[in-house]
């Protein structure tokens, strides 16, 4: 009887670790929510990996919102556009493959951005 009882804490200990990753990749309210809610005083290797990455993801999106406010209402170009929304579409396939590796529970870096993530973000 005790063995299925420290076997039911066991998932619910990497739980925590996979609850803060999901809530982590929705906005940088989510990300907020994560990190002082779900994380800060139960820190998790795979939390800390998702919140690092999603945390990047999160900076590149609100950067990149700046960036196209800027340009197109400098210059009202169609093709700067389009430009936007391809990148818009490549961070979202990336957001996607974050947030798959979080619900899985699976510490795969996202293409091209996640390896930076771990090494600029240390202490998280």
């Amino acid at each position: 009887m005790e063995t299925n009882q420290s076997f039911q804490q066991a998932p619910f200990a990497s739980e925590d670790g996979k609850t803060a990753s999901i809530v982590s990749y929705i906005t940088i309210i989510g990300w907020l929510i994560a990190y002082f809610a779900l994380y800060k005083d139960k820190k998790t290797s795979l939390g800390s990996f998702h919140l690092r990455q999603s945390l990047l993801i999160n900076l590149i999106y609100i950067g990149l919102n700046i960036v196209q406010r800027i340009v197109l209402i400098s210059t009202a170009s169609a093709t700067l556009y389009y430009l936007f929304s391809i990148l818009y579409v490549v961070l979202f396939i990336l957001w996607l493959i974050g947030l798959i590796g979080a619900i899985q529970a699976q510490k795969k870096p996202i293409p091209f951005i996640g390896e930076k993530a771990q090494t600029m973000f240390p202490n998280i």
